[in-house]
């Protein structure tokens, strides 16, 4: 049986630092993004809880949570907040069709 040493036993620099997905940018190969309608929008934070990447932006005024924007370096375009927002504030639309409106 291997000897495996606890936690307190390793030496400082021998535990790999967490968070690792800010180096790796993964928005570039998405097919889908998710297009926010901010008037739709009811600020529950479902999508911010369920978005597997973190990329649902959030901040605090006057005591409440409100959702401000998506992180689409880090979105991957899985729809998950599209299809958990329950006042369909979050559509699915092709990346190519989004990134030509932005260019107007």
């Amino acid at each position: 049986m291997e000897n495996k040493k606890k936690s307190k036993e390793l030496p400082i620099g021998s535990i790999l630092p967490g968070g690792t997905s800010t180096k790796n940018k993964t928005g570039s190969w998405k097919d889908k993004v998710p297009v926010w309608d901010e008037k739709k929008c009811i600020h529950c934070m479902i999508c911010y809880n369920k978005c597997p990447e973190n990329c649902i932006l959030a901040q605090v005024k006057a005591g409440k949570i409100k959702r401000t924007k998506t992180d689409l370096e880090y979105c991957k375009g899985c729809g998950i907040c599209a299809k958990v927002c329950p006042v369909g504030a979050i559509t699915m639309k092709d990346a190519s069709e989004v990134e030509k409106e932005n260019k107007k």
